[in-house]
């Protein structure tokens, strides 16, 4: 159940993203496609006010869903602002969620990790993101960190596009995906 506080930084949330990170025009994403918009969640979850309603919501929603987890992160660099304010929000409210990156490849060097951050072996962890169009970036993120020995329950975004990644992600990754808005809450079907 949803707190009223909750609620309220949830209404707020969503304010701020439609008024900080929607950019309208065309653009190419990550994924290759073209859109007539751009969703740049940096703008809100770098944002002072905005990452810690990002972490108590987003937190919120995996609580809400049921979902226990020791870790939380991403692909580096989109959700890196995103893990540390689920982190943030998991210690104000007197949990013990850690926060990782994931790297894109392994590094060759020093400890030839692709997981920085506590050990996520053996632990039960959600992948993070801020948006996702095509689920790429979270699908890597998964195989880095079960690589590294985690057991990923779950991957969360903040806003899906409604593009497939949802439909995906669980496929390939046989997890649950969860998202904190829709792209229709945004005003941009």
């Amino acid at each position: 159940m949803t707190s009223p506080q909750t609620a309220a930084s949830r209404a707020r949330l969503l304010e701020l993203i439609k008024e900080l990170a929607v950019v309208r025009g065309k653009v190419i994403l990550s994924s290759g496609k073209e859109a007539d918009y751009y969703i740049d969640l940096r703008r809100v979850t770098l944002h002072h006010e905005a990452s810690q309603l990002v972490g108590e919501v987003m937190l919120d929603m995996i609580n809400a869903a049921g979902i226990e987890f020791a870790s939380a992160g991403g692909l580096t660099m989109g959700a890196d602002p995103v893990a540390t304010a689920v982190m943030n929000a998991s210690a104000r409210s007197g949990g013990t969620v850690d926060a990782f990156v994931v790297r894109k490849a392994q590094k060759s060097y020093g400890m030839g990790r692709q997981v920085e951050g506590p050990d996520v072996a053996g632990r039960d962890v959600v992948v993070l993101e801020d948006t996702s169009t095509t689920g790429g970036s979270a699908l890597t993120a998964v195989e880095g960190v079960r690589n590294a020995g985690g057991n990923v329950v779950a991957v969360a975004v903040i806003v899906d596009r409604d593009t497939g990644a949802k439909e995906r992600i669980e496929a390939e990754a046989g997890v649950p995906y969860l998202f904190a808005f829709g792209k229709d809450e945004l005003g941009l079907d």
